[in-house]
């Protein structure tokens, strides 16, 4: 909220949106679900179309929106996305391991992106905003 403040955001708009996006804005969650999945599809030699990876895509925004905002709390949904490709769940707990594994990395990557759109879609939200 400080930043959006410094950037001239109007407050009506930002005391809303930003702890509304702190709630369901989970970009970093569904970019992680995204590669780790098709990662694993990738060492499987499964073929990824564009719709499946449209689907994926769609699959892992909305399911993000629940994820817990706890550490490797998006990896949780792997399975789930590595279900669209028939990725057995055994394997797609081993994708879940690794990224446990990487987890510091990740996590921190991932919580600065949730951070940065949220303030990033409240500027692009405020009608008064113009830079």
């Amino acid at each position: 909220m400080n930043l959006a403040r410094k950037l001239g955001l109007h407050e009506d708009t930002y005391s809303v949106t930003i702890p509304l996006g702190a709630t369901i804005n989970m970009a970093g969650a569904a970019i992680t679900i995204n590669v780790l999945t098709l990662a694993a599809a990738h060492t499987l030699g499964i073929e990824v179309t564009f719709a499946s990876a449209l689907l994926l895509s769609l699959v892992a925004t909305i399911s993000a929106c629940g994820a817990s905002g706890v550490a490797g709390g998006s990896l949780l949904l792997i399975p789930l996305a590595a279900s669209l490709f028939n990725i057995p769940n055994d394997i797609a707990m081993q994708v879940v391991a690794i990224g446990f594994i990487i987890g510091v990395i990740q996590d921190s990557a991932e919580t600065a992106l949730n951070s940065s759109t949220d303030v990033l879609f409240t500027a692009a939200a405020d009608p008064t905003y113009s830079r």
